[in-house]
């Protein structure tokens, strides 16, 4: 399933590590994301050791949803999803009809997710200053799709350098808007930077990745242009891991699916002329020229025996003025149709 545009917005439902390192959990996330209609399904793939040290702090958000008494690593290290693991969901996501992707967080994953043969590649917002991970991924040419959450435009192009630089053609390269904050204020979503970034860097497809709560957002962004839309969820927001509280439940997911799918319907060709359902209205809801008041044959028409009033059938009012003083061949009642 290749990665698509406009009108089709290529919906990823994040299941990232809301797990909780469980490969029945997971599984049973491919069939309520595939159930919802998303085209894709992602995961996160990481060797905890390979990408945290024993030093780095917890999040604010993390220690709100998992506490502060145990490390960042010891959090995370507990989310794994071993390579047998990967195998299984690949092989499901299949049978259910939905592309596999994971956000790859260190070298080791990212071959381990190539030898899987994934088709589209994941840069998350916090490897996109990592140039040794950057000119791994560009040296795939695969497609890729880039968050940049946290960053700046000068961040967004020295990311891009490296990808392209490596071997991978910018047209394959969708970039998304994203903030790094669960959940995200909506003060600071800034949705109109996602055209910013389509607008500075020409060639590139620009999408949005949202960690806001509700539905809102992404659907916002649709109708701006996202060629892309990323969304956690979960299956119960009151499960313990870090990421639950900012995740979509199942119902929710459903309903920004159906939503960005009546977005798509409705932004159209940009052509305006009447739609063929609402063309049986038009008679209807327009005017034509009416007499006023009984018109005898030989009357000339004037304001004071002319009006207008539905239906919009036969002369259109905007013929009024050459209509003004024409000679009346028979004889009218009150609202007859002149």
């Amino acid at each position: 399933m290749p990665l698509s545009y406009p009108p089709h917005t290529f919906i990823i439902a994040e299941a990232g590590v809301n797990h909780d390192g469980s490969l029945e959990r997971a599984l049973k996330m491919v069939g309520i994301a595939a159930e919802a209609g998303a085209d894709a399904i992602k995961f996160q793939t990481f060797k905890s050791e390979k990408v945290i040290s024993t030093t780095a702090p917890k999040a604010d958000y993390q220690k709100a949803t998992t506490g502060a008494a145990e490390s960042q690593l010891e959090m995370v290290k507990k989310l794994e999803l071993d390579e047998e693991a990967h195998k299984r969901l690949f092989r499901h996501c299949k049978d259910r009809g939905i592309l596999f992707l994971s956000t790859p967080f260190d070298l080791d994953s990212i071959d381990l997710l190539n030898n899987l043969g994934l088709e589209i590649f994941k840069i998350p917002s916090g490897e996109i200053t990592n140039l040794p991970y950057l000119r791994k991924l560009g040296a795939l040419s695969k497609r890729l799709i880039l968050s940049t959450g946290m960053a700046d435009l000068g961040e967004i192009e020295d990311a891009l350098d490296a990808l392209t630089g490596s071997g991978t053609a910018i047209e394959n390269i969708t970039v998304l808007h994203c903030n790094t904050e669960y959940p995200t204020p909506f003060e600071d979503v800034n949705l109109r930077a996602m055209l910013t970034i389509k607008n500075a860097f020409p060639g590139v497809s620009v999408g949005y990745s949202d960690h806001t709560l509700g539905i809102e957002i992404p659907i916002a962004a649709t109708a701006l242009g996202a060629t892309v839309i990323e969304k956690h969820f979960t299956l119960d927001r009151n499960l313990p891991g870090p990421d639950h509280r900012a995740s979509l439940e199942p119902h929710e997911l459903k309903a920004m699916v159906d939503g960005i799918r009546n977005v798509e319907k409705a932004m159209g060709n940009g052509i305006k002329k009447p739609s063929p359902s609402e063309l049986k209205n038009k008679p209807i809801a327009r005017k034509s020229i009416v007499a006023a008041r009984p018109i005898v044959k030989g009357e000339v028409g004037t304001e004071t025996n002319l009006t207008v009033k539905r239906p919009g059938t036969v002369i259109n009012p905007m013929d009024w003025d050459e209509v003004m003083g024409q000679v009346a061949q028979k004889q009218y009642e009150k609202d007859e149709l002149i």
